[in-house]
């Protein structure tokens, strides 16, 4: 559904993007993270046709953006950080004044606003003048115009931004609601934001991708955790880092992690029970996925 080649951006002498490449297939949700400047906004906003690339294509629902006969519009739903709307008008009033600028074929107007309504959950906000709803409800108005001519591809960039953590968790739920049907990139800086909706992730620093993977794999490491009682951490990190296959040892709040091998876990359970410590916990070892958005950008 979206595939960019060699995609690059360059404002002066300043690169935004330099030379990306990636793909979503169809039906899969994929978060776009970096941090300030990484180039998040510049891909979404190339991929939506809002801007040209200096280098490289990008395609949306098999069209090339930009190139002589691009239909890619048609196939795409956009919601910018900030939500465009007209305070004036209803919900339904703009929902309905976008369906006629969109020229919606497939169903009758009344129809697709009725339906975008119901699945962004604005049946009770739908005669509401938008300058009186919530920033979360604005945002679900949004995102009901996005969809509204029924899109095969969803971009939202920064769809929870400047809501509260109620109305984040709310926005999720619909994001993964209306995205059970269609392909959805979307950009984020919240951490929980992205493992709890996102199928896939990639990160995006200083304008280069340095991740892409899913969220259980990029927040797995190698080696060993391990949860002791009846010892000090310090004297068993010494005592387990002597074994021939261990790297090293680190004490990391109330864990050991332990640069060796899965392998050796029987080896190193072993040592702990003869030692007499309490063996509480040992299993592979796993990150979170905020400290490998850290380390991955700060090493970019």
């Amino acid at each position: 559904m979206i595939s960019v080649q060699g995609l690059s951006r360059r404002y002066g002498s300043v690169t935004a993007l330099d030379g990306v490449d990636f793909e979503v297939p169809a039906g899969q949700i994929l978060g776009f993270m970096g941090p300030n400047g990484a180039g998040k906004t510049t891909t979404l906003r190339i991929l939506a046709g809002l801007l040209a690339p200096t280098t490289g294509t990008a395609q949306v629902a098999g069209y090339t953006v930009g190139a002589p006969g691009d239909r890619s519009r048609e196939h795409l739903g956009y919601l910018p950080e900030t939500a465009p709307s007209y305070d004036e008008l209803t919900v339904t009033g703009y929902l309905r004044f976008v369906a006629r600028v969109r020229g919606i074929k497939q169903v009758s107007p009344r129809e697709a606003v009725g339906a975008a309504i119901e699945r962004c959950g604005l049946s009770d906000m739908r005669a509401r003048p938008i300058g009186t709803l919530s920033k979360g409800y604005r945002q679900r108005v949004g995102l009901a115009q996005a969809i509204l001519h029924d899109p095969k591809v969803l971009i939202l960039d920064e769809p929870t931004s400047g809501l509260d953590p109620a109305q984040r968790v709310a926005m999720r739920a619909v994001i993964r609601q209306v995205g059970s049907d269609r392909t959805v990139i979307f950009s984020s800086h919240v951490m929980q934001e992205v493992e709890a909706v996102a199928d896939r992730v990639l990160i995006l620093n200083k304008g280069r991708i340095v991740a892409d993977d899913t969220p259980a794999r990029l927040t797995a490491q190698d080696g060993l955790q391990v949860r002791l009682i009846g010892v000090q951490l310090p004297i068993a990190a010494a005592r387990i880092a002597e074994l021939d296959a261990v790297d090293g040892v680190e004490v990391r709040g109330e864990l050991l992690w332990i640069d060796a091998p899965t392998g050796t876990a029987p080896q190193i359970a072993k040592l702990i029970v003869e030692a007499g410590w309490g063996l509480v916990a040992l299993e592979p070892g796993q990150s979170s996925l905020e400290a490998t958005f850290i380390r991955l950008t700060r090493e970019g």
